[in-house]
């Protein structure tokens, strides 16, 4: 995959999410609770995988309200974190953002069903009372991404098919990626392939991911 980075990128303060982590390192799964199982740091401002970059931006780098993102009701507990963008991420900060989806072009549907419970267990080696939980997520297909034009920034989900690893993780996946989409077609996002939080191009990077026949397309919230 061969992505460009951007440079002079100028959008203004008040429309520029994330600005102050470019440059910081790519670390998967950077965030904890302190204690086990899981010992990283409730926050930090070195390091991001795609997903933490996002949530500390939207929270300032403020860590409650980092974990009122993170957690469900702000609870911290590795348990009780929003694990799964499709069915905890997005519906327990609904007070926060919003699928738009639907206004930026003709969506497809990706249905997806989470096992929590089952990937606790084969993960991690918890058990839980979690049922599975069915979603439906809209999408646009790449084959229309060049047509879409954002005026003020919106978080981009990139989506996928099934998810073949579902075997040893106990249960599918939809999201495989996420950042900011910004106005111009940046993309903002921690880039494990290039260790780092940078700009590039969204429609050079759309095109890459297309070209693996499993990604889909892309999905759009926007932060109210």
């Amino acid at each position: 995959m061969f992505l460009f980075a951007l440079v002079g990128c100028a959008v203004c303060d008040i429309d520029d999410p994330g600005r102050e982590y470019l440059g910081a390192a790519y670390v998967a799964d950077p965030l904890g609770e302190g204690v086990a199982p899981d010992s990283d740091p409730l926050v930090r401002d070195d390091a991001f995988d795609c997903v933490t970059f996002v949530e500390t931006s939207l929270a300032g780098g403020d860590v409650q309200k980092l974990n009122k993102i993170r957690y469900k009701g702000g609870v911290v507990d590795f348990v009780n974190r929003n694990h799964f963008i499709e069915t905890d991420w997005l519906a327990n900060n609904a007070d926060l953002v919003t699928d738009v989806t639907e206004q930026y072009g003709d969506v497809s549907v990706r249905h997806v069903v989470i096992d929590k419970q089952s990937w606790l267990r084969a993960v991690h080696g918890i058990d839980s009372d979690f049922a599975p939980v069915a979603v439906d997520l809209n999408y646009i297909p790449y084959e229309q991404v060049a047509g879409i034009n954002v005026t003020k920034p919106m978080i981009v989900l990139f989506i996928s098919g099934q998810f073949e690893k579902s075997g040893k993780i106990g249960t599918d996946l939809a999201v495989r990626h996420m950042g900011f989409l910004l106005p111009g077609g940046v993309l903002r996002h921690a880039s494990s392939q290039y260790g780092r939080v940078m700009d590039v191009d969204f429609y050079q990077y759309a095109r890459a991911r297309a070209e693996n026949k499993n990604n889909l397309g892309i999905m759009l919230v926007e932060v109210k």
